[in-house]
């Protein structure tokens, strides 16, 4: 299986990106982010997911690690499939897709072309297990302040809005600690905190 490919692009179009390595060119469908960064710097690097189906291969490219995490998440829910997974991975950034999960953000997710309710509502059910604070990771030299159980998904929350891990662990502490239980109130009363 291709899993990572680094090379220069010589031709770029629609999200997809003809990637050259070493003589032999891979046409790469990728994310929002992969395909900006690809076509500014005119060469660079890709996390791959190579789909293999009956009527042919498909190549999927993404920024990151995490990224690529996150499509594999998100093509296990019943009625996303590959294509779906790039839209959404192109119209919302990882921390976004957490955050909306985390917070069961239906509307949010809905604001991706061709994502319904029904769809939406499934991606937060299945996947609200799966994604949380992990999707996350610290800046280099934050450092990394564990959560207690149910607090990852509100520390996520306030990470999304530009907070640091170590800003968000506390102000989510304070809030449980005044009497805020739900996922919503400990965001609310952690942001006015902040």
């Amino acid at each position: 299986m291709i899993g990572y490919i680094k090379g220069k692009v010589i031709h770029s179009e629609a999200g997809v990106i003809l990637l050259e390595n070493n003589g032999v060119g891979y046409e790469l469908v990728c994310s929002g982010a992969a395909f900006a960064r690809l076509v500014t710097d005119g060469a660079g690097e890709a996390y791959t997911y190579l789909q293999v189906k009956e009527d042919g291969l498909t190549l999927f490219g993404f920024v990151s690690m995490e990224e690529k995490n996150m499509f594999l998440k998100l093509t296990t829910v019943s009625g996303v499939g590959p294509k779906m997974g790039i839209a959404i991975l192109s119209q919302m950034n990882i921390n976004e897709i957490a955050v909306a999960i985390a917070t069961s953000d239906v509307k949010g997710l809905c604001a991706v072309k061709g994502l319904g309710k029904k769809t939406a509502e499934r991606i937060i059910l299945e996947l609200r297990e799966k994604v949380g604070a992990a999707e996350l990771a610290p800046q280099k030299g934050q450092p990394v302040i564990p959560a207690a159980d149910g607090e990852d998904d509100a520390i996520v929350g306030l990470m999304s809005l530009g907070y640091t891990r170590a800003e968000s662990a506390k102000a989510v502490k304070r809030a449980k600690e005044s009497g805020a239980a739900s996922l919503e109130d400990i965001i609310m009363t952690a942001l006015k905190s902040m």
